[in-house]
Formats: C-alpha cells, structure tokens, sequence
C-alpha cells in the first residue's frame, strides 16, 4: 500500500512536471493529490461510468477519456491552489499522461499484493 502511494505520488509529480497546464505547488501536494485521485476513482468514476454507459457505449468506450478528465477536474476542484489543471484539455492530457507514468513505475517497482 506504501508502495503504491509513493508511486502514484511520483506519477503526479512527474506528470506535472511534464505538462504546462497543469500545476502542484508545493511539491509534496503531490501524495494528497494522489490519495484524493485514488479515493475519486475508487469511488466516485465507476458511478459516473455507469451512468454514461449508454454514452460510452455509442462512442465505443472514447467517452472514457472525457470522464477521466472530469475526474482529475474535480480532483483540482477539491485540493484547490495546490493542484491547477488550466482547462479541460490539460486534464484530459494529464490523465492520459498519469497513466503511462503510472504504468511504466509500477514495471519498474512492482507493488507486493
């Protein structure tokens, strides 16, 4: 669980530091910003998925991108000056980029569970 934690944590930071739109100040916002995306995509996008599931499926599963981005939107909204995103585009860009980051530090540090 640490483990995880300090990877999506690096994953934020990294993908800040990578994007212009968007912005974590100080940079040790960064854990928080990674514990509040974790407990948004636990439990708040699988019911947003839900219900634009007759969307998602008419876009065969593009409109995933779009709820993603909303999400890492009301991550920003949430945290407040510590976590800018300049538009929807740049969190749209920062979710993609998360991701990969994510993915390639977790190939790198695989977790124990």
């Amino acid at each position: 669980m640490v483990t995880r934690l300090i990877i999506s944590s690096l994953a934020v930071l990294i993908t800040s530091l990578t994007l212009d739109g968007v912005n974590v100040d100080p940079w040790w916002w960064a854990v928080i910003i990674a514990i509040v995306l974790g407990f948004i995509n636990s439990w708040i996008r699988p019911l947003v998925k839900l219900l634009a599931l007759p969307i998602n499926l008419l876009t065969l599963g593009l409109f995933t991108f779009v709820v993603n981005a909303l999400m890492v939107m009301l991550c920003s909204w949430l945290i407040g000056p510590h976590f800018e995103v300049d538009s929807f585009w740049w969190a749209m860009g920062f979710s993609i980029v998360l991701t990969l980051v994510s993915w390639m530090l977790h190939l790198f540090f695989p977790s124990k569970n």
